[in-house]
C-alpha cells in the first residue's frame, strides 16, 4: 500500500483492475501502481466514496463512472510545440538528415506519434514540415500517423478544436495562418488537419507497430512499468530502419537492453538515433 494514498490498497487495486479489464477491456497492469492510484483516488473523491470498497461497489453498478475511470488513467494533456527546443532541432538538424536519406533511397518518410493524446504534438509536426520543408514534402511522400488508447480523445483530435491555452509555446505567425476562431476555441485549418491520420490503438501491442523513419513517444513511458518501457522500446527498435530516429520525453530515458540499439543524437533532447 502507498503511503500517497492509504485507502487504496494492492487488493483493491487488483479488483478494479480486473473490473476495467473486463468490461472496458483496459489493460490496468501495463501502467505504474502509483500513477494508477492518484488517479483512481481522484475519481474516489469526485464520488465521495469513503474508501476503496464503496468505490469497487460503485464501479460494479455503473458504466459511465467505469468510462470515466477509463478517460482519467487514458489522458496525457499536451500543448503545440511542447519543448521548443525539441522542435527547433527536429528542423535544423534531424529532419533534414532523413529527407536526404529518404531522396536518396527513393523512399517514403513515415512520422509516427506515439500516444497522441488530442493530437498536439502531431499537427505541431504538420506545422513544422509545411513552414520549413515544402519542398521536401513535394519530393518525398510524407505521411504523419498517430495513435492512442481512447477513441474518444482520438475524435475531439480529428476535430482539432483547441482552447488557446493548448497555443502558448507555438512560435510568432503561425497563429494567423494556421488557426481561426470557433466560438470560445480555436479550429486548426483543414490544410494542417488533412496531413495527419489518427488511430486507435495500444502501445503494448508492439505486434502492430508499422514501420517508420521517425517517432515521437513523448511523456507517455513514465505511466508505465519498467518492463512495459521496454517491451515498447524494442517494439519501436523493431520498426525503425538503421538511422531512423526515436525522440522520447524530457523525464524519459531508453532503459535495460534496448539502450544497445540506440546511439544519443542529443541527449538533452531525448533524441536517438537507431543502430
Amino acid at each position: 500500500m502507498h503511503s500517497e494514498h492509504p485507502d487504496i490498497g494492492d487488493e483493491d487495486l487488483a479488483r478494479i483492475g480486473m473490473l476495467l479489464e473486463m468490461h472496458c477491456n483496459f489493460p490496468v497492469s501495463v501502467y505504474k501502481d502509483k500513477c494508477v492510484k492518484r488517479r483512481i483516488a481522484i475519481r474516489m473523491r469526485s464520488n465521495r466514496c469513503s474508501d476503496a470498497a464503496a468505490y469497487c461497489n460503485l464501479l460494479r453498478q455503473s458504466e459511465q463512472e467505469l468510462d470515466q475511470l477509463r478517460k482519467v488513467l487514458t489522458i496525457h494533456v499536451s500543448q503545440f510545440f511542447r519543448n521548443p527546443s525539441m522542435f527547433e532541432k527536429l528542423s535544423r538538424e534531424v529532419l533534414p538528415f532523413i529527407y536526404r536519406n529518404c531522396a536518396e533511397n527513393g523512399m517514403p518518410l513515415r512520422i509516427w506519434s506515439l500516444g497522441c493524446a488530442s493530437g498536439e504534438e502531431a499537427y505541431s509536426l504538420a506545422i513544422l514540415l509545411r513552414e520549413h520543408f515544402a519542398r521536401d514534402l513535394r519530393r518525398t511522400s510524407t505521411t504523419i500517423d498517430a495513435t492512442d488508447i481512447d477513441e474518444e480523445t482520438l475524435q475531439a483530435a480529428r476535430k482539432a478544436e483547441f482552447h488557446m491555452d493548448r497555443l502558448k509555446d507555438l512560435p510568432d505567425g503561425l497563429f494567423e495562418r494556421y488557426f481561426q476562431p470557433n466560438g470560445f476555441r480555436v479550429q486548426l485549418k483543414s490544410v494542417i488537419r488533412e496531413m495527419v491520420s489518427f488511430y486507435q490503438g495500444d502501445i503494448t501491442v508492439v505486434t502492430r507497430f508499422q514501420p517508420c523513419n521517425l517517432v515521437l513517444c513523448r511523456n507517455t513511458l513514465i505511466y508505465f512499468t519498467r518492463s512495459d518501457q521496454e517491451k515498447i522500446l524494442h517494439g519501436v527498435a523493431d520498426i525503425l530502419p538503421v538511422g531512423g530516429i526515436l525522440v522520447l520525453g524530457k523525464s524519459e530515458t531508453l532503459v535495460g537492453e534496448v539502450r544497445r540499439r540506440f546511439t544519443p543524437v542529443c541527449p538533452i533532447e531525448r533524441i536517438y538515433r537507431r543502430v
